[in-house]
């Protein structure tokens, strides 16, 4: 038999899985897959200092003799929907629409942490707050947003002169 906090885990892969077929289009998996992959080595590192420092504990995880860090929410649930972000991002809106769009984003995977954190045994946090996780996942989307334009630039710059 699954345990709740197990079964909410598979709940969340599929859910994601969905999530990504529903707003990647099939001609953009190659950004997708680059997006993930920066995103994935920003939270590997940061994750599991995180987890090493003992501010967060993840007493339900996939892959427990791995790391003591989580592999869905570091390495599949916050890459990808940082993926999301990045391919749906408004870019040729202005600036309180783009901001918006990142408060959204950040905010709705913080939510579903604090939800997490309060109601299951997927996260617990020990010396960590719920504003370092907006702040942190803000400022690696940013970043992740710098690298995925600079890494597509010749397409960015293409699209903005309709070529």
């Amino acid at each position: 038999m699954v345990s709740k906090d197990r079964g909410i885990l598979y709940i969340i892969w599929i859910v994601t899985g969905v999530l990504l077929y529903r707003f990647v289009p099939k001609t953009k998996i190659r950004h997708v897959l680059v997006v993930m992959f920066f995103k994935q080595f920003i939270t590997w590192f940061l994750g599991l200092w995180v987890v090493e420092k003992g501010m967060i504990k993840y007493p339900v995880r996939f892959m427990k003799k791995s790391n003591k860090s989580s592999f869905t929410f570091e390495y599949f649930i916050y890459p990808s929907f940082c993926a999301i972000f990045n391919l749906n991002y408004p870019e040729k809106r202005n600036k309180v629409i783009q901001f918006f769009y990142y408060l959204f984003h950040v905010g709705l995977i913080t939510c579903g942490e604090v939800l997490a954190e309060k109601y299951t045994n997927l996260i617990k946090y020990v010396k960590w707050k719920w504003y370092y996780s907006f702040v942190s996942l803000g400022i690696t989307n940013y970043i992740s947003r710098r690298f995925y334009k600079w890494f597509y630039k010749d397409e960015f710059k293409n699209h903005e002169t309709g070529g």
